[in-house]
């Protein structure tokens, strides 16, 4: 018998029990469905994730303080008061693989505006900051040099802060806002960036001088950290050295003395965000896996119920000349045809759910290629497993004695 009649005799024996066939291969369907789907999410979520990390600028370099040990207590860095301002001046004299530069002071509480008001952070930079972390004036401009020499009490406002003081329709340029009762007046508003991936307003913020936040509002003389800009990002483990060799010099620490500050690249970020999104998508699909384990215990099941009920079939078969090896090969196309039908249907479910479901969650959803390939592949292999026995229990019987089965 050729393997064309096998496959017509193995689909008239699937088709003859349509209702067993569809729920042998209802578990492949909900199995290969659920994997799609969470590798779906994990995929949109790390594409999501490097999308939004990548609007900060892909060749973003951070400077903060560094923990250290104090009486055997490790420190916290935002406590600590390692970057000052001449560390700021040196990289600026000194730097070769990096383009901008801003000093960080921040500031959290109210702002005041008329009867209304509103919670925020005030962020102290430079004329830098905006091309730094890409951010666009939409209306009116940015503070100067010239500002900053001042402290002049000016900023640059994001939308939030816009339609919480003011509402619509009105034009916030030139308008004098209070934090902490220190009057400031808008000369720019940001262009809308909306929410980030972790549910962060990034239009609730103010951008001021440096030197404005540092002496007017936080009164202190160090920096919360400090923003850079490396030329590109293949130049961006260049820029650390030349960073950590700056900083390790202005700090005087010598031989292996440990840094007392931190520098953290984009790259290093979305790095470290993709493996931990990878490894939470691998949880995701092995527990959806395990679904595709208990299906291919059904197929087993339902062919084994197929065997025992054909038996006098096969015991006719071996009798006209059918082998031992053809039995098991039609029990094995039948099992692989059941799994690989139901995987096909599973791909079609989970695409569906991926594409059109789950975004209506709030979920980012992306279906990589390689994992509609990767479960045909595991169908074949779970007809193939779970139908090795039933395939050797049909081959292994004895033609006489299944003849005589009734």
């Amino acid at each position: 018998m050729n393997i064309l009649n096998l496959f017509k005799v193995s689909l008239r024996a699937i088709a003859s029990n349509k209702m067993r066939s569809f729920l042998s291969m209802l578990g492949i369907i909900i199995g290969v469905a659920a994997v799609i789907i969470m590798m779906a999410i994990g995929q949109g979520s790390k594409e999501s994730i490097r999308k939004e990390l990548s609007t900060m600028g892909t060749n973003l370099l951070t400077i903060r303080p560094g923990a250290d040990m104090r009486g055997g207590v490790r420190q916290d860095p935002s406590a600590m008061q390692t970057l000052k301002m001449a560390d700021y001046e040196r990289i600026l004299r000194e730097k070769k693989f990096v383009t901008k530069v801003s000093p960080e002071v921040t500031a959290s509480g109210q702002v005041i505006y008329g009867n209304n008001n509103t919670t925020t952070t005030v962020y102290g930079e430079s004329t830098d900051y905006l091309d730094i972390k890409l951010w666009t004036i939409e209306e009116g401009d940015c503070f100067t040099d010239e500002d900053i020499k001042k402290a002049a009490k000016k900023a640059v406002v994001g939308k939030t802060i816009v339609n919480e003081l003011f509402g619509d329709n009105v034009d916030p340029i030139g308008k004098t806002i209070r934090f902490k009762s220190i009057p400031m007046t808008i000369v720019g508003v940001l262009k809308s960036k909306g929410y980030n991936n972790w549910g962060m307003d990034q239009d609730n913020v103010i951008i001021a001088p440096y030197t404005t936040v540092m002496k007017r509002i936080a009164a202190q003389t160090w920096f919360s950290s400090i923003n850079c800009s490396a030329i590109t990002e293949e130049l961006s483990d260049a820029a650390i050295e030349e960073l950590t060799q700056i900083l390790r010099d202005n700090h005087k620490l010598k031989g292996e003395a440990v840094d007392d500050f931190t520098i953290r690249s984009q790259a290093e970020i979305m790095e470290t965000m993709s493996s931990t999104m990878d490894t939470v998508t691998i949880i995701l699909v092995v527990a959806a896996a395990f679904s595709l384990l208990v299906a291919g215990i059904g197929i087993m099941n339902i062919m084994l119920v197929s065997v025992t009920e054909r038996t006098k079939e096969i015991g006719l078969r071996m009798s006209v000349g059918a082998t031992g090896p053809v039995i098991s090969l039609q029990f094995l196309i039948e099992s692989v045809l059941i799994s690989l039908t139901g995987g096909l249907i599973g791909v079609l479910v989970g695409c569906s759910i991926s594409e059109f479901i789950v975004p209506k969650f709030g979920m980012p959803s992306s279906v990589p290629a390689w994992s509609i390939y990767v479960s045909f592949l595991v169908c074949v292999f779970i007809g193939i497993l779970f139908g090795y026995i039933p395939a050797q229990k049909a081959a292994n019987m004895d033609p006489i004695e299944a003849i005589r089965h009734e």
